[in-house]
């Protein structure tokens, strides 16, 4: 049996489409439920679905004004607040392209990016560096929004520009990515076959709106359903999250491992209203996972996906994913596992991830670089499959390390570890300590650095000879995006020789 799954049929186009008014047709037949809530320290900023529908339409209505048009870009400055998902979709409902980047960039990094997606408007909120670029810029104000008369949905071609991200960066420069309003369409196998979402939940995700999977499980998924959005303010710290999170009531509770692992540490107070959670971003350590379910009784269900296309693999309430792996191929989806030629390889056997480029939920493509052809994206991710269909991550492409003539996976390395007393979390990686020999590092934060023979004596315990890491490092803390992805490219150079 071969490495391909094949559960389509593709979610049907229409001929004329909009994404946004996709994603806010469920709340107007409930118009006073709570669409938006803002957590603040010691209060809740609360938006209705009649509240972001009037604020949607008439910010379509001011870019309109302003003389923008249909296809023209907006480059996003702002903070996690209401104005994010604002102008977010009413550009998309006017026919514009929002264009979403992080507000912790620099004012070079913003800059880099700008001139890739050459805006015709900046919006800011105060105090977030702006790029050096000759669109104007305005500041969000969803108030006066609100009572300007309501713009009509440009409808189109359910294939053109929609919006555009930026990936994470962490194996490399970030890639403008370009989204069609049609992706939307695809995410509806999610609902069920990842998030378990339903009209009545209040979901809560921890990251920052400009990131593809707080924009889409945290903020779009619940509106196209009619449920509630709940993010934490600005400025927000993992630590404080346990308290927000009960005080939210929330339902479904969506965060990257690193939070989940912040906030076990905080400590969690009851949480008598959360169903379960979902992790994405990165590989769930499975003792996080056991430590989570043992802590709040509920259990975590985990994605694998990418900005070029959100997730396609994962486990969910009513299918949990086999222990040791991502889950399963959504509803909807194409899904190979590749060899070196572009063939299926045999189920069992390591292979490269690939995803159909007919997909509707796939991206245009990459900004200033040639559309994607060809039927397949290798996504650089190394996996398995099984007889059953359970998918399996061994690392990035790039990151699998050749230890002894042996290829290893840097994710089998950590999770030897993820439970070792004093040590928060840790990253693999292979590094050259000298010209021509390379070995096995493990670099890890902790609170203390931890004696090298207990290092050594977990990986005689759990690792095979050519698995254990020759060499160990403490650091304060391991590179990481602004998204909290780990950047192992990064590792390497901070490799640091032992003391004699």
């Amino acid at each position: 049996m071969l490495s391909l799954i094949d559960t389509r049929p593709f979610p049907a186009l229409p001929a004329a489409f909009n994404m946004a008014g996709h994603v806010l047709a469920a709340g107007q037949s409930n118009p006073g439920k709570p669409a938006l809530v803002i957590l603040h320290p010691e209060r809740d900023e609360v938006l209705c679905f009649a509240d972001v529908s009037a604020r949607v339409r008439g910010c379509a209505t001011a870019l309109l004004g302003i003389g923008l048009q249909p296809g023209d870009r907006v480059l996003m400055r702002l903070a996690n607040g209401p104005a994010f998902p604002i102008v977010f979709l009413g550009a998309l409902f006017a026919g514009l392209v929002p264009v979403a980047t992080s507000a912790a960039l620099t004012e070079g990094e913003i800059t880099r990016l700008a001139l890739r997606a050459d805006p015709k408007l900046v919006i800011a909120n105060p105090g977030i560096p702006l790029p050096r670029h000759p669109a104007p810029v305005i500041a969000p104000d969803c108030a006066a929004w609100a009572s300007l008369p309501p713009a009509p949905l440009h409808m189109g071609d359910p294939h053109r520009e929609g919006y555009i991200v930026f990936t994470s960066g962490s194996s490399g420069e970030p890639e403008a990515v370009s989204h069609a309003h049609r992706a939307i369409l695809a995410r509806q196998a999610m609902h069920a076959a990842w998030e378990g979402l339903i009209p009545d939940d209040r979901l809560l995700h921890a990251g920052a709106l400009n990131w593809t999977y707080t924009l889409g499980t945290g903020l779009l998924d619940p509106w196209t359903l009619g449920a509630t959005a709940v993010i934490p303010a600005a400025g927000t710290q993992p630590t404080a999250l346990p308290t927000l999170l009960a005080r939210s009531q929330a339902t479904i509770f969506a965060a990257a491992p690193g939070v989940f692992r912040q906030m076990l540490r905080a400590g969690l107070p009851a949480l008598p209203h959360l169903r379960h959670a979902l992790s994405a971003g990165e590989a769930l350590p499975p003792a996080l996972r056991d430590d989570w379910q043992r802590q709040t009784g509920t259990a975590v269900h985990e994605a694998l996906g990418m900005s070029e296309l959100s997730t396609y693999i994962s486990g969910a309430p009513h299918r949990p994913a086999p222990p040791g792996t991502a889950g399963y191929v959504q509803p909807g989806r194409l899904v190979a596992c590749l060899d070196d030629s572009g063939n299926p390889v045999p189920r069992n056997t390591p292979g490269e991830l690939a995803v159909s480029t007919a997909d509707p939920g796939f991206m245009r493509g990459y900004l200033g670089r040639p559309p994607p052809e060809g039927p397949w994206f290798r996504t650089g991710d190394v996996v398995t499959m099984s007889d059953t269909g359970a998918i399996t991550h061994l690392g990035r492409k790039d990151d699998l390390m050749n230890a002894g003539g042996f290829r290893v996976s840097p994710l089998d390395i950590e999770a030897a570890f993820h439970d070792l007393p004093g040590l928060t979390t840790c990253a693999a990686a292979e590094v050259e300590v000298a010209p021509g020999t390379r070995i096995i590092a493990l670099f890890y934060e902790g609170s203390c650095r931890i004696d090298a023979t207990l290092l050594h004596q977990r990986a005689e315990l759990a690792l095979a000879r050519w698995k254990q890491p020759r060499h160990y490092q403490h650091l304060d803390s391991l590179p990481r995006t602004a998204n909290g992805k780990l950047i192992r490219r990064a590792l390497g150079p901070l490799f640091q020789r032992p003391d004699p």
